[in-house]
């Protein structure tokens, strides 16, 4: 099956018979990561990867509402449970030879997410993904990523990621444009984090990058301790938050989160943040009726 993008570009369709496995997909990433020369007008893979007929699985599901503090048994998929579902076919995507970007180093810098109707967590769905371009970023480059979920032929659920590349720019601006401060959101809530959060988000989520894992593992990457996961930061966001069921949702990565940790959760309408004790901003977003 092709189809044609907006670009003319023509995307194959490949369906998929089971969900991958982060693991090798995550050690062929890393493996390949050396050899990528990431630049704005990049090849990438024209590939959208189907999985028809998913099925949630309702313990994993059951320890995410709860590791991410959504309330449980109510048979609604959270807003930002799709996402999981959908990165193990992102990852294949993004690990593949073809992706240009190198996968070690390569950040997560936004989320936008719309959700039509309610998502019943007993139902079936037909997931796809699909690289959309690359665009040139003031420090590199990024590549968009989107995810669909639809139900009965319509689609109920799609998210666009980007991520960065850092590199040597070519003299193109784009993405990242400059930030308007502003004070801090009204406090509504302070979490203390454990330091075995990251374990536990990535056993429910399946995502077990080690730099969320341990804080000897974390170092090998730069990072002084471990790291959340920036898709539970949402995730606990929303869940604080709560959302409509036809909702549109923002979210920007601005900072890393350090495990253990302590972080205020800020929110006035449909805004909503994560600063630290210097009133650094970890999270940024956004959440609103679709």
């Amino acid at each position: 099956m092709t189809e044609s993008t907006d670009t003319g570009a023509t995307r194959t369709t490949t369906t998929l018979t089971g969900s991958p496995a982060l693991a090798p997909l995550l050690a062929r990433g890393a493996l390949l990561s050396p050899f990528k020369r990431p630049r704005p007008d990049a090849g990438f893979p024209r590939t959208r990867l189907l999985l028809p007929g998913l099925r949630v699985d309702a313990a994993r599901l059951a320890a995410y509402e709860r590791v991410c503090g959504f309330p449980a048994g109510t048979d609604t998929l959270p807003v930002t449970h799709p996402h999981v579902l959908g990165f193990p076919a992102a990852m294949r995507l993004m690990s593949a030879r073809g992706f240009p970007l190198p996968l070690l180093g390569l950040v997560h810098t936004s989320i936008d997410i719309t959700r039509r109707a309610a998502m019943p967590a007993s139902a079936e769905y037909d997931l796809a993904v699909y690289v959309d371009r690359l665009v040139p970023h003031r420090r590199g480059t990024e590549a968009a990523v989107v995810t669909e979920m639809r139900s009965g032929g319509d689609v109920v659920w799609e998210s666009r990621s980007t991520y960065l590349a850092r590199h040597r720019p070519d003299g193109r601006t784009g993405g990242d444009a400059p930030r308007q401060e502003r004070a801090p959101l009204p406090a509504r809530a302070e979490w203390r984090l454990d330091g075995g959060l990251g374990r536990r988000y990535g056993a429910a989520s399946g995502d077990r990058n080690p730099i969320h894992l341990h804080p000897l593992t974390a170092r090998l990457f730069g990072f002084p301790r471990a790291i959340a996961h920036g898709m539970w930061t949402v995730a606990r966001c929303l869940a604080e938050h709560g959302t409509p069921e036809a909702v549109a949702v923002r979210a920007e990565f601005r900072a890393p989160v350090l495990l253990p940790g302590a972080v205020t959760y800020g929110a006035d309408g449909g805004l909503f943040e994560l600063r630290d004790a210097r009133e650094r901003v970890h999270l940024a977003g956004s959440v609103y009726p679709a």
